[in-house]
This record gives C-alpha cells, structure tokens and sequence, in this order.
C-alpha cells in the first residue's frame, strides 16, 4: 500500500505531534508498506528553523527509511493569530504545490491542524485519484474560540465551514480521544467515518531504563529533592503561570518544580519566573532523548497543565510519557476535560482545578509527604492504563483502517 501522510511536524522535532507521525510512517514501512512524508522543514517548539535550513523553498530527505518531503513556510518569531494563519496557509499552499509533484499514491492520511489541509486534499485526492483520511490531533477552531483566541464571528464562521468541508470529503475521521469522537457526532459525522486513533505510546522496560541520580546530579538537586516535572511546549493552552503561582505557595522545603521545554510562551514565562526568583521553581530548555530519558527517571511526579476551557478540544501527549514511565500525575484541568476522565479511570494521580495555584500548591506539598511506595504503585496503576496506547496496538488497528479505505469507492 503506497501512503503519503501530510502535515506540519515530522522529525527532528522532539515533541509535540512530529513524533506521532514519525511512529506512523515507520510501523507503515517496517509493515512492509510504502510510507512517504509531505512536511515542513522542522521549526517547532522553538518556533525557528535550523540554520541549514533558511531560505530553502524544497528538499527530500531519508529519515530511517522514508521518504521525506520538505517545503518552505512562514515561521513568525513571535506567534499572533494573523502571523498563524499566514504560518499555515503558507505550508498548505506550498506542500499543496510539491504533492502535485510526487508520485501517486493510494491513499493519504492528512494531519490536522492546519485545518485547511482538508481541503487542500480533496482537491490533491481528486486532481491523484487518491482518497483521504482526515486525522484531527487538535480541534481548532473550538480550541481557539474557548481561549479567547478568536472571537465567534465572520472568520469564526468560516473556520467552522472549512472544519464540516474537510469532514465531508474525507473517507474516515480520526480523532486522537473518545472526546473528540464524541465532538465530530455532534458537527455531524456518520459513525461509520469515526475513527478513533489515540497518540501511542512505548512502554518502558526496567531494563532499558538509564541509572537513577545521573540528570539529578547534573542539574544540581539534592538526592533529596521532590522533583515535580513538566516537560513539553510552552504555549497558551498550557496554562503555566499556575505553576509559578503555585511554587510561591509551596511549603515543603524539598519540593522543587521544574518546568523543561520551548514554546512560544516561554520568554513570557521566563520573565515572570525571573521577576519572583523562586528558588524552587527552575526552567530547563528542551532535553535531548537520552536526558529527557535520565530526567523521566529522577522525576518523583509529573504535572500536566491545561488552561481552563481547553481540555474538551485536546489530550495532552506528555501524559502518556508518565504513564510509559510509570510516573504518578498531578494534572491542572478541568473536570470534563479527557485528561481527568483518563485520571479517573486509570487512579494513576490527582487533580486540581486551573487558576487555583493555592490547592496545586498543597497538592504537591501532599505529594512531597507521600511514602515513596505508595507513589510508586500509582505510578505502576499509570502504566497500567497506559498499555492500552502501546504504539503496536493503535498503529496496528488504524493501518487496517486505511487498507479498508484504498478500496472505498
């Protein structure tokens, strides 16, 4: 089966949906398919290309095996909304352009955001003779609309159109969450379309696991030290200015928050941290595998953040991180959001409200005191629930999924 799976984000980037669709097209090939990438030169989270990569408008590279087809876009240095819609239309316009240029293909799976490629393939699909699979990791306009980002209006209105456009034309509609499958019944999906394919996840064996204290050691904590991590983007959604507030309340002397990552939140972030010199609050960039790998390890407790109003619209990846390493969670999300649902399900950590820095401040004071035993076997129930988006599993299902769609008439 010849695939051409299109969207934003493919590797090197580290975080966020680049490495989603990078498990994908390598399960394709080592599945005896033939996977190809149409993508952007790689910019995010730090939202900056590679200075290898100015001004070049295409390239093809092989990334382990597959094919993988660059294009020039508009990166901003710093993010509006006006800035990200030029970002996106200026990646579909272009990978539009090279997709006309690759070979055929029997069908597509499409990655959403930007929302606009939806369209962009039904014209590519029907100009190729190739039908489509509209894959949504972010519900867009729901998610822009409930943080404030934009206003319901003519523009909004017009976001909703392209949405059902892309729903309609697509052979299936995968959504990363029972959620959002609950979201496209609701904007008039057939369920014989819904697809529910989750972000996967690789669960981690004791035996691949690095020493416990090396990234500790480096980084100048105590073996002591109650470290309560976030890594991930720095971004609107995340909602961090939760933990800043939240470090000040803090009254267990051994609890050290640490937030590691990029994002285009994070000057802003790193400026009020400076502004209150927290001693228990440090901001890491970005770790590399092998110290993300050290660091997951040394982790006492992960912290998930969301802004309130968002997590309807989006399941955090970084959860599925702890759960792979067996970490216990203290998520900031609403009640209905899908990471408290999963919280609830799987027992695997606590909850707090958003913008309630006092109550996630006791939390982690709580957890500070906790006998590390019974830390661990919260961290063990995680993993437990976790098994169920081993990256086998998911991409084993949704390849059958797209076998069926190749002979959709």
């Amino acid at each position: 089966m010849k695939v051409l799976v299109w969207g934003i984000n493919y590797a090197p980037e580290a975080t966020g949906i680049a490495p989603y669709n990078v498990a994908l097209c390598e399960h394709l090939r080592n599945a005896g398919h033939e996977p190809r990438m149409l993508t952007s030169f790689a910019y995010y989270p730090e939202w900056r290309k590679l200075p290898e990569d100015a001004g070049k408008l295409y390239r093809t590279d092989n990334v382990r095996g597959v094919p993988v087809h660059r294009c020039w876009h508009y990166v901003p240095a710093r993010v509006s909304a006006l800035k990200r819609i030029l970002h996106e239309g200026t990646f579909v316009l272009m990978s539009f352009l090279r997709g006309m240029t690759l070979p055929r293909v029997e069908v597509m799976v499409v990655v959403s955001p930007p929302l606009l490629l939806g369209a962009a393939a039904w014209l590519l699909g029907g100009l190729r003779g190739a039908a489509f699979v509209f894959h949504v990791q972010d519900l867009q306009p729901d998610a822009a609309v409930g943080l404030g980002m934009l206003k319901v209006g003519q523009f909004t209105k017009l976001l909703y159109r392209l949405e059902a456009f892309a729903y309609a034309k697509a052979a299936r509609v995968s959504g990363i969450s029972q959620g959002m499958l609950r979201a496209f019944m609701a904007k008039g999906v057939p369920e014989e379309k819904r697809v529910y394919f989750p972000n996967g996840a690789r669960m981690t064996k004791l035996s691949e696991l690095p020493n416990i204290g090396q990234w500790r050691k480096r980084q100048g904590f105590a073996p002591d030290d109650f470290l309560a991590v976030y890594s991930g983007n720095l971004g609107m959604k995340q909602g961090l200015d939760v933990l800043v507030e939240a470090a000040a309340k803090v009254r267990e002397r051994r609890v050290r928050i640490v937030i590691c990552g990029e994002g285009a939140a994070r000057a802003r972030l790193q400026e009020r941290i400076e502004q209150r010199a927290l001693p228990n609050l440090t901001l890491l960039p970005l770790q590399g595998d092998e110290a993300y790998r050290e660091m997951m390890v040394d982790a006492d407790l992960c912290v998930i953040t969301q802004q309130s109003g968002t997590g309807q619209f989006f399941f955090p990846s970084k959860l599925l991180s702890a759960l792979a390493f067996a970490k216990p969670v203290l998520a900031v999300a609403d009640a209905d959001s899908e990471l408290a649902l999963a919280l609830e399900e799987g027992g695997f950590g606590r909850r707090v409200a958003p913008e309630k820095p006092e109550e996630l401040a006791a939390m982690l004071d709580d957890a500070a005191r906790e006998e590390p035993a019974a830390l661990r076997r919260t961290g063990e129930a995680g993993q437990r629930f976790g098994e169920r988006f081993a990256f086998d599993r998911v991409m084993t299902d949704f390849v059958k999924i797209l076998e069926q769609t190749t002979t959709r008439p």
